[in-house]
């Protein structure tokens, strides 16, 4: 499979918001580092963080562009509340084993009518 098929599929997954399917698609010690948060390492983590975040809000990824290098992909998405971001992907044996997302906190929270945390 290509890192873009991969990429292809984790859409699919987190449209359906499944935190199962989209775990499975990571490597045991993967990396998801959404830059406006710290690291989360490990799939276990990695399902729990996805599995917190579909219970806080309703969203979807609209693939714009996928590009690939190799082993590593590029996401570039939008959602139709009208946030933007981009994701890269690094794929091995089929696996993710790191992703960096890049995309707008605030916006997001606004987008969804969440708490804006005072820290």
């Amino acid at each position: 499979m290509t890192s873009k098929e991969l990429v292809e599929k984790w859409v699919e997954a987190f449209n359906k918001a499944d935190p199962e399917s989209l775990a499975n698609l990571y490597h045991k010690e993967a990396v998801n580092h959404q830059v406006n948060t710290d690291p989360v390492k490990g799939r276990d983590n990695i399902k729990q963080m996805f599995s917190d975040e579909f219970s806080r809000a309703k969203m979807i990824c609209q693939i714009e562009n996928i590009f690939q290098d190799g082993d590593w992909a590029i996401l570039e998405w939008k959602d139709p509340l009208g946030l933007r971001g981009c994701g890269i992907f690094q794929v091995k044996n089929d696996q993710i084993i790191f992703q960096r997302g890049y995309w707008d906190k605030l916006s997001f929270l606004k987008l969804h009518d969440l708490p804006i945390p005072l820290d």
